[in-house]
């Protein structure tokens, strides 16, 4: 365990009711289930794609810290060269550590379906925050602990705000000082408010959002303005080369 239980709690006194909480740890269980059902041809067939083009084996296992600060092993379709973590956890769109076929994964979502497992058995929710690794969230201090009080999530508001997340550190300077001092605390926050705002329809807004591509996304001038105020300067690169990064 990372954290103790104590400080985990918001501002108004718990992450959610009792109630909330049978509600979505119900829906996230039956929609998991249904998930593996449907999804499991895609999900080995990815696995073994995997494996015949890169050599590597097809699932991608990695800590990450769960609710109450316990640790957790998440699963995923690899789509980097083995060992490529070792190398830090920041991907930028033009990652040299993807490969060919993982670039499609990525793109399509595919690699995240093994997460329905981690939805099933309780590690994870469909909706939350993101888990990350151990050395990322033990720089949690105060009330951003709070995020430690629910499941983490396969989606939520601060991953569709950052879906182009590896395309815009693609155009800083420092990726991985700018996730760390501009991204990070901006999905803190994020995940803070939907802590504090918890309401079981917006997990099914969320869910819609994610699967249809729906939902505001962080735009290149209030990702400029926030790499600004964190006295940066001149680390992105604009519009005109997003695009073409993302094309």
């Amino acid at each position: 365990m990372l954290f103790a239980d104590k400080g985990l709690h918001t501002e108004r006194g718990m992450a959610m009711t009792t109630k909330q909480k049978f509600i979505k740890r119900i829906f996230d269980f039956s929609f998991a289930l249904i998930g593996l059902v449907m999804t499991w041809p895609a999900i080995a067939i990815a696995i073994l794609l995997v494996r015949v083009t890169t050599g590597d084996p097809g699932i991608f296992r990695q800590v990450r810290v769960g609710v109450g600060g316990r640790f957790f092993t998440i699963l995923k379709v690899r789509t980097m060269r083995r060992g490529a973590e070792e190398r830090g956890t920041v991907t930028v769109a033009a990652d040299p550590r993807i490969s060919p076929i993982g670039r499609f994964l990525r793109r399509t979502k595919i690699d995240e379906l093994p997460q329905l497992w981690n939805v099933l058995v309780g590690d994870m929710s469909l909706v939350g925050p993101r888990p990350d690794v151990p050395e990322k969230m033990s720089r949690l201090s105060g009330r951003d602990r709070a995020i430690l009080s629910v499941r983490p999530g396969i989606t939520g508001p601060a991953t569709l705000k950052y879906r182009y997340e590896e395309v815009l550190l693609q155009g800083s300077c420092d990726a991985i000082a700018v996730d760390e001092k501009v991204i990070f605390p901006d999905k803190i926050r994020l995940n803070i408010e939907y802590i504090d705002q918890y309401t079981f329809a917006k997990d099914l807004y969320y869910l819609v959002c994610t699967a249809f591509g729906l939902g505001p996304a962080v735009s290149d001038q209030e990702f400029e303005d926030l790499v600004r105020a964190a006295a940066f300067g001149s680390t992105y690169i604009g519009k005109s080369r997003r695009a073409d990064i993302a094309a």
